[in-house]
């Protein structure tokens, strides 16, 4: 499923080397990865991964969205969907308890804004509301990273973030909330201490931003 960019030399999919690379560090850091054809192959291989009934919780990601992953989780029914619960609670009088839901699910899915052939995984977010999950809080993490996301470096990947995902995500805010976003938190994940725990699937294809 490959989706519409504008030009940005962040925007075309990473050769089949620089994939390679970036599995190879990334499993060399302590991160499972596979390396599937495309969106599809992914969304099959989420539901093999995420066992019946466990409790899951969908950062926000395009990359879920378009994908289908996101409404697989959360309207299902197979899983225990953190998201439409939180989305039902009050946020006046439960915000902590739905940070707490947030950040400590069974497994937590999304995307990540770049990924280096260094071995390192850069998410940005205007909340931080996926950052603590993501982070080692949730028991498993799930990210699903589209080929034009392979960069080179870490300082590659915040150029990324800063030119390419925030003025795609300030056009996203402002037709869905009618408010630019910002880069508020940025989270950096350079291995996995605890070995089964983060499994990046790349994808051979581009999509998300």
């Amino acid at each position: 499923m490959t989706t519409s960019m504008p030009t940005s030399p962040f925007a075309g999919p990473a050769p089949a080397q620089g994939l390679e690379r970036a599995a190879a560090a990334l499993t060399g850091h302590g991160f499972t990865v596979e390396i599937l054809d495309d969106a599809a192959a992914a969304r099959t291989r989420v539901q093999e991964l995420i066992p019946e009934g466990a409790s899951v919780f969908t950062g926000a990601s395009e990359t879920l969205r378009l994908s289908g992953i996101e409404e697989d989780i959360n309207a299902g029914g197979r899983y225990d969907a953190v998201k439409p619960r939180g989305l039902a609670m009050d946020r006046a009088t439960q915000l902590r308890e739905i940070w707490r839901l947030m950040s400590t699910p069974d497994v937590i899915v999304g995307s990540v804004a770049a990924v280096t052939e260094t071995g390192s995984l850069v998410v940005a977010s205007a909340t931080g509301s996926q950052l603590p999950g993501y982070a080692g809080a949730a028991a498993h993490a799930i990210w699903i990273v589209g080929a034009q996301k392979v960069v080179a470096d870490l300082p590659a990947a915040l150029r990324r973030v800063e030119e390419h995902c925030l003025p795609l995500e300030n056009d996203r805010a402002m037709r869905a909330y009618g408010k630019p976003s910002a880069l508020n938190r940025l989270l950096i994940l350079n291995a996995e201490p605890y070995p089964g725990r983060g499994t990046v699937l790349l994808l051979r294809e581009t999509i998300g931003f």
